[in-house]
This record gives structure tokens, C-alpha cells and sequence, in this order.
């Protein structure tokens, strides 16, 4: 799930204050957040065969549920409030064709054939929080639609070979907006990445354009998502009535692929693999 700290008022709706400063995890912490990180991706696993036309967004969201309480776990999702937000009410956010991010599940939304997902999910494991997304084809795709899913997946995948000691956070934006806008899609700027572990939203924030050279340095110890949007047209947005729900503004269909990474010594190290 993104975050971002924003001054317009429809903004602020879909993404509250961070509510810690920057965290730097210990060894045993970062051994939490390897375990919840596994579980994550194991869950995205696991529901990746329900991904079919003619299930319903609300069956994965049983489901997911269904799977965290049975592994020990629950949803940071389902009941967040952040102030000026009703209660998410999804232990997975379900984002369909042009919704951006933040698609409550429900019932009478059912996959149809030719359309994309993306499910993001957030076990909270003995404290610790394990972010990651993945957008799903559903079905038969056309080659464009295939190729925004690709590049998605890419792009973040390039974003996250920046980080190091060292680089900066304007790094890892310019890798995922160069391969992006190469490849004819538009990065969504307002919401970001954003530090994780005990709480669910912590600085830094991580955005998915930048330049190179500019922002926060990196340091070992720093844990933090990687999860940029892109969209097939516009990057402006538009946030429903429900507060949460975010769609592209010319409702073309929008991408999202999401990593949980630390920084270490080495280099980096992608948390929410299974």
C-alpha cells in the first residue's frame, strides 16, 4: 500500500501524515521483516491461481484473509482509519483496470476476461508489516496491455538496482521514470513509496520519478517500498467518493508492481520474495 504526505485536500484523503520518522532496523528486526516479507509474497502466490474471469474481488479478499488468519497473521488493511478516511474494509486492496491503487474488494466487481489486477497485500507477522502488489492478467490480454505490465514490473525492478550505500533516493525515481517514459507510459507522481517495519507508513518517502543525485542518501538499516504506478495514459488522477479508491483521470488502465527492499551493506536486498 503507497503513501504519500500531500497538500492538496483531495490528496490528503488517500494518503494521511507518516506517522513515525525515519527508522533504521537492527539485525533481529530485519530477521522479522525477512519472515513477514516470505509470508507476503507467499500469499500473492497462493491467490494467483484464483486470478480468473468470473471470481469476484471480494472471493480474493475471503480468501487472502482466510490464508493470513491460517498463517498466524492478520491484514494491516482491513479497519486502517488514517484521519479524514472511513475504515478500509478489505484485507487486500483489489485495484482493476484504471484504479490506480487502494480498490476496495467487493462482491459484485468479477474479473472479466482482458482485465488486469493488481492485489496488494500487508500480513502484519509478530509486529512486523510485509508490503508488496503484483498486477495480475486476467485471462487473454492484448500485446499493449501485456507490455504496460511488463514495463511496470521493469521499472521497479531498475528503480530497485539503484540502491546501494550511498545513492540517493532521487536515484532510484529516475531509473523507473527513464525506462518508463521509454517506454511510452506515464509515472503517477502523487503517490510514493515509503519506509516500513513495526508501522505501516514511515519516512523515507520513495518517489517513482526524480533525478539522479538528488534526495536522501541511503543508509544500511533503511527499509523501504518500491512500488511505482504506471499508466497507460495521463499520470493525473482522480479520487472517489469513498476516500480511498484512486482511478486515472481518462480512465486508461494504470500498472502497479510493489517490493519491500533493505538497504544493506552489500547493497539491497528484496524482502518480499517467497
Amino acid at each position: 500500500m503507497n503513501h504519500q504526505n500531500l497538500l492538496s485536500i483531495a490528496e490528503n484523503l488517500v494518503q494521511p501524515p507518516l506517522n513515525q520518522g525515519l527508522v533504521l532496523l537492527s539485525a533481529r528486526e530485519l530477521g522479522k521483516m525477512r519472515r513477514v516479507g516470505r509470508l507476503a509474497a507467499n500469499l500473492l502466490n497462493h491467490l494467483e491461481p484464483m486470478v480468473q474471469p468470473g471470481v469476484s474481488t471480494q472471493a480474493l479478499n475471503d480468501e487472502a484473509e482466510r490464508w493470513m488468519q491460517a498463517h498466524g497473521a492478520i491484514s494491516a488493511t482491513l479497519g486502517y482509519a488514517p484521519p479524514s478516511h472511513p475504515p478500509f474494509t478489505g484485507s487486500i486492496c483489489t485495484s482493476v483496470n484504471e484504479v490506480v491503487c487502494h480498490g476496495i474488494p467487493n462482491s459484485k466487481q468479477i474479473l472479466k476476461d482482458g482485465d488486469i489486477i493488481n492485489i496488494d497485500v500487508t500480513p502484519i507477522l509478530d509486529g512486523y508489516h510485509g508490503d508488496t502488489s503484483k498486477t495480475f492478467l486476467v485471462g487473454n490480454s492484448s500485446e499493449t496491455v501485456r507490455k504496460l505490465v511488463e514495463v511496470t514490473q521493469e521499472s521497479m525492478m531498475r528503480g530497485i538496482a539503484e540502491i546501494r550505500p550511498g545513492a540517493r533516493i532521487g536515484d532510484i525515481g529516475a531509473a523507473i521514470q527513464e525506462y518508463a517514459e521509454a517506454n511510452g507510459f506515464s509515472v503517477v507522481r502523487d503517490m510514493v513509496g515509503h519506509g516500513v517495519g513495526r508501522q505501516f507508513h514511515t519516512e523515507p518517502q520513495i518517489p517513482h520519478y526524480g533525478k539522479r543525485g538528488s534526495g536522501l542518501k541511503l543508509r544500511p538499516g533503511m527499509v523501504f517500498t518500491v512500488e511505482p504506478m504506471l499508466n497507460a495514459g495521463t499520470s493525473d488522477l482522480k479520487f472517489l467518493a469513498d476516500r480511498w479508491t484512486v482511478i486515472t483521470k481518462d480512465k486508461k488502465l494504470s500498472a502497479q508492481f510493489e517490493h519491500t527492499v533493505a538497504v544493506t551493506e552489500q547493497g539491497v536486498e528484496i524482502l518480499t520474495l517467497a
